[in-house]
Formats: C-alpha cells, sequence, structure tokens
C-alpha cells in the first residue's frame, strides 16, 4: 500500500499492531466455533439464494455432511434486473435460522440497506456486503456498529487500495472482526470463458497490507460449475484462509433456480473438492 493508502487504512494496515508486523501472522475472526484466519481452511457453503424451506434445508444438511464449516444463504439479493426475484426477505432470514438450530452451522447473510442491519443481524452470524455496495459508505459503518463479523465481497471494479479502505469504514466503528472476500474482477476477458476474472495474485498483496483474512468465492468468477473446483483449489494454494462456495441440491434441474444456477456445484462435487484439499 502506497503512504497516502497507510493514512487511510491506519486501523487495518500491518503497521496498526505490532503483533501483525510479520506478513504470516493473521487476525482470528471467531464466528461460533470456527475460526477464519487459521491455517485450517474455512468452507462456507450454500444456495445463492434461499427460495424455499425444502431447498434450503436440503442443501444445508449436505452442506454439514460434507464437512463445510459455515452456511450461506442469500434472504435479500440484490439484482441487475428489477423484475428478477429480490428474495424471500425475513421468511428468507427465518428458513436460515432453522437451518442453523438443525445443522449448527453459523450463518452467513447478505445485508443491502442499512434499514436491514437490525434485522439480518438478529438471525445471521455473519454479515455480508456484496460487491455491488462495497463502497455504501453508510452500510459499511451500520454493519461495523453491530460488532457482529462482516464478510467485504470485493467489488467488481475495485482497486485493492479502494476494497481495503472499504474495510477501514468498518474498522473505524471499533469492529476488525472483517473476513476479505475476492469474488472476481471485471476485466477484458470477463464473459468469455467465465463470468468475472478471479484475482489470485490480490490473495498475496492483501496479506502484505493487512492483516484481516481473506478468502476466496470461486462460483461467482467461474459463473460455470464445471470451472468452480480448480478455482478453489488455486484460491487456497494461493494462500486464501477459505472458499465461499454456492451449492445446489443433487437433483436439482439448474434450469429451475431463480438466482445463479449455473454456477452451483452439487453436494458430491463440493465432497470431492474438500476431498482434495484435504
Amino acid at each position: 500500500m502506497s503512504t497516502n493508502g497507510n493514512k487511510a487504512c491506519r486501523l487495518i494496515s500491518r503497521t496498526a499492531d505490532a503483533a501483525y508486523g510479520d506478513p504470516g501472522a493473521t487476525r482470528i475472526v471467531r464466528v461460533g466455533d470456527v475460526a477464519v484466519g487459521g491455517t485450517r481452511p474455512v468452507i462456507i457453503a450454500g444456495p445463492c439464494a434461499v427460495e424455499s424451506r425444502e431447498q434450503t434445508m436440503e442443501i444445508a444438511r449436505a452442506v454439514r455432511e460434507a464437512g463445510c464449516d459455515m452456511l450461506r444463504g442469500g434472504a435479500y439479493k440484490p439484482r441487475t434486473s428489477p423484475y428478477d426475484f429480490q428474495g424471500l426477505g425475513e421468511e428468507g432470514l427465518k428458513i436460515l435460522s432453522e437451518a442453523k438450530a438443525r445443522t449448527g452451522l453459523p450463518i452467513v447473510t447478505e445485508v443491502i440497506d442499512t434499514r436491514q442491519v437490525a434485522l439480518v443481524a438478529a438471525y445471521a452470524d455473519v454479515l455480508q456486503i456484496g460487491s455491488r455496495n462495497m463502497q455504501n459508505f453508510p452500510l459499511l459503518t451500520e454493519v461495523g456498529r453491530t460488532g457482529k463479523p462482516v464478510l467485504l465481497k470485493r467489488g467488481i471494479t475495485a482497486t485493492l487500495t479502494e476494497w481495503l479502505c472499504a474495510a477501514e469504514y468498518i474498522a473505524k466503528e471499533g469492529n476488525l472482526n472483517i473476513i476479505l472476500c475476492e469474488r472476481g474482477v471485471r476485466t477484458a476477458m470477463s464473459g468469455q470463458y467465465d463470468r468475472f476474472t478471479l484475482d489470485l495474485n490480490v490473495i498475496g498483496a492483501v496479506k502484505e497490507q493487512t492483516f484481516l483474512p481473506i478468502v476466496v468465492d470461486p462460483s461467482h468468477s467461474s459463473g460455470a460449475r464445471n470451472r468452480v473446483p480448480n478455482a478453489a483449489k488455486a484460491g487456497i494454494v494461493c494462500g486464501a484462509h477459505g472458499l465461499m462456495i454456492e451449492v445446489i441440491g443433487e437433483h436439482t434441474d439448474p434450469s429451475t433456480i431463480l438466482c445463479d444456477g449455473a454456477q452451483g456445484i452439487r453436494p458430491s462435487m463440493l465432497r470431492r473438492i474438500l476431498s482434495d484439499l484435504r
């Protein structure tokens, strides 16, 4: 990070705390019994969106049986078209809460509006800020004030400095429980053979400049389930502290899924990825 960058990100830079001066030292973000930032990769998996109770319970059970650490699922979905499925709202949060009760898996779910923060925080173990909201500064401030762990996705055109400055907004509210998530950025190649370009080089750069843990989302970057396994493994090889993966039902027809069906992997593939990593 440049000198100006160090001044802008004074709370999360490696110079902020002598305990994290070594590039190998990472802050451990604890979510219940799960430790994000340690030597063991943390796996967050689940549906892109909570579409029904039956769908979510099926995937939650499969994710737990595969050995994953947390369950992801969107109750609120910001979509490019206003006519696309926007999520089930609070009903989706209640379904996620039941899934947690049944599986014991902590919940990671997105909040998209400052008016929703208190409601989502009442259900979620980790508040996700999606790429579209990475620079929604009032929202970053509000989630920071909750004190809950925050998973901050990189914006689709964000520089490293912009991403880290977004994290600084959360840290400025006294909340250092931040997990960064690389999910692919838009480049000249985007859409030719992938949805976005997965920036694996940024993992090492993040580790040089901040003590915050970083995970990789191989689903949004790939845009196709057959490319997810290699992207997932590459993320871990390059030093990510974990993965965030979208999963569909084992026998679900992808064309019936209301949100991002093409990139969701089946539980059988999830098990193979975890087996390879271990």
